[in-house]
C-alpha cells in the first residue's frame, strides 16, 4: 500500500452506514484495513466502500472463531465498529477485553445516538439523527416538510467525519502516551460540532425558524438554485456584494440592487424576478456567460455529466474501477500521494493469506476451512 497511513493497520467490524466508509477513506490513504465479515459471499464490484481492503469471514460464535478475530485485533493499531452499544461486548470483543490483549488499541465506536443515553439501545437511521440536533429543521422549502439532505448530514458528515477525526487524534495522542482509549463517535454528537456558524446566528437573534427565509437556507436570491429554459439549475451563490456586483453584471440586473442586496424583506419578490430571468436561457448558456467569472455561479451536474465536467475531468476527482464510477481518494498528498483503488473482493476473500500471517500451518487453515470457525 502507498499513501500517508500505509502501515496504519485497521480492523472493521462489517457493517452499515458511516463506519464502512471510514474503512474505506483509512483504506485509500494507505492503512491495511482488515473486514472482519460474518459470511463469505461473492465479489461486487459495486459495493464501493469496500475497496482495498482485506477480508476474512468469521463466525464470532465459535471459539477458532473469536480467537482469529482476537490474534487480528492483538496485532491492530485501530479496531472501527458500528454496533449498538454493548454487542461487541457480547461477542467478547469489547474494549476492556481487546486492551488486555492489546493495551495499545485505538478503539473507535461508531453509533447515530452515541453509547449512553435514553435512545442509546435504540433503532435509528441518518435521518433520525439529523432531527434531533435541529439542523434537519432548517432544511426544505417554506411551509413544506423538512427534506432529508440524502444521508451526507449525519451518517457521513457528523459520523464517519468524527470516528476519523476521533481514532486519528487518538493515535496522535498515544504516539505521547503509548496508550490506547476507546472513542464515543456519536451523529448526534458530530452534527452539533459543525454547526458553529448556525449557533452563532442563532445567538444573533439573526436566524429564523421559518425554513427558507434565511442566509443559507435558500431564503436570499442570492444564495439558492434556479431553474433554467431547459429544465435543469444553476446554484447561484455569490454572498458577498463584490461577487453579487459581478452576478448582476453577467445577468443584466439593475446595478442599483446592490444596495438592497440583504434587505430580507425584498427577498421573496426578488427570488420570483431571478427566477423569471433565469428561466429565459438554458443552463449552458448561463454558463456560457458566467464561464471563469467571480459571479459564483455554477451547473447542478447530473451523477451522469460529473466525469466529463471539465474541471472535474482536469484534476481526475472520478475514476473507474471495473467500470464502476466512485470518488478518487481525497485528500492529495504531495509526498505519499495514495495509490489508485482496487476493485472490492469478496467477503472472505483473504481467509488463507490472514490466517498463514498469524501463523496457522496449511494443515490448520484446512481444518478451520472444514469446520464453521470461517464462514
Amino acid at each position: 500500500m502507498s499513501g500517508p497511513l500505509a502501515h496504519l493497520k485497521v480492523i472493521e467490524m462489517a457493517g452499515l452506514g458511516p463506519c464502512p466508509l471510514a474503512g474505506q477513506l483509512l483504506a485509500d490513504l494507505g492503512a491495511e484495513v482488515i473486514l472482519i465479515d460474518r459470511q463469505s459471499g461473492e465479489a461486487d464490484p459495486t459495493d464501493i466502500n469496500r475497496r482495498n481492503k482485506q477480508s476474512i469471514a468469521l463466525n464470532l460464535k465459535t471459539e477458532s472463531g473469536l480467537k482469529i478475530a482476537q490474534q487480528l485485533i492483538t496485532e491492530a493499531d485501530i479496531l472501527i465498529e458500528g454496533f449498538r452499544p454493548g454487542v461487541m461486548e457480547k461477542l467478547g470483543l469489547g474494549p476492556e477485553a481487546c486492551h488486555q490483549q492489546n493495551p495499545e488499541l485505538i478503539y473507535g465506536r461508531m453509533t447515530g445516538w452515541g453509547q449512553t443515553g435514553p435512545l442509546a439501545q435504540s433503532a435509528g437511521h441518518d435521518l433520525n439523527y439529523l432531527a434531533l440536533t435541529g439542523a434537519l429543521s432548517a432544511i426544505g422549502s417554506q411551509g413544506e416538510a423538512p427534506i432529508p439532505p440524502l444521508n451526507l448530514v449525519a451518517d457521513y458528515g457528523g459520523g464517519t467525519m468524527f470516528l476519523l477525526l476521533g481514532v486519528l487524534s487518538a493515535l496522535y495522542e498515544r504516539s505521547h502516551s503509548g496508550k490506547g482509549q476507546v472513542i464515543d463517535a456519536a451523529m448526534v454528537d458530530g452534527v452539533p460540532a459543525m454547526m458553529g456558524l448556525i449557533h452563532m446566528l442563532l445567538a444573533r437573534q439573526q436566524w429564523s425558524p421559518e425554513r427558507e427565509s434565511n442566509l443559507l437556507d435558500g431564503g436570499a436570491p442570492f444564495y439558492r438554485c434556479y431553474e433554467t429554459a431547459d429544465g435543469k439549475h444553476l446554484s447561484v451563490g455569490p454572498l458577498e456584494p463584490h461577487f453579487f456586483a459581478g452576478l448582476l453584471k453577467k445577468a443584466g440586473l439593475p446595478e442599483d440592487e446592490l444596495a438592497t442586496q440583504y434587505a430580507y424583506q425584498q427577498w421573496p419578490q426578488k427570488r420570483e424576478q431571478y427566477q423569471a430571468l433565469f428561466k429565459t436561457k438554458t443552463r449552458d448558456q448561463w454558463m456560457a456567460i458566467f464561464d471563469k467569472s467571480d459571479a459564483c455561479v455554477s451547473p447542478v451536474l447530473g451523477f451522469d455529466e460529473v466525469e466529463s465536467h471539465s474541471h472535474n475531468a482536469a484534476r481526475e476527482n472520478f475514476l473507474r474501477v471495473d467500470g464502476i464510477m466512485q470518488a478518487a481518494p481525497a485528500p492529495r498528498f504531495d509526498r505519499t500521494p495514495a495509490a489508485t483503488p482496487t476493485a472490492p473482493l469478496a467477503a472472505g476473500a483473504n481467509a488463507t493469506e490472514l490466517l498463514s500471517r498469524l501463523g496457522y500451518s496449511e494443515a490448520e487453515i484446512e481444518t478451520l476451512k472444514e469446520s464453521d470457525a470461517l464462514s
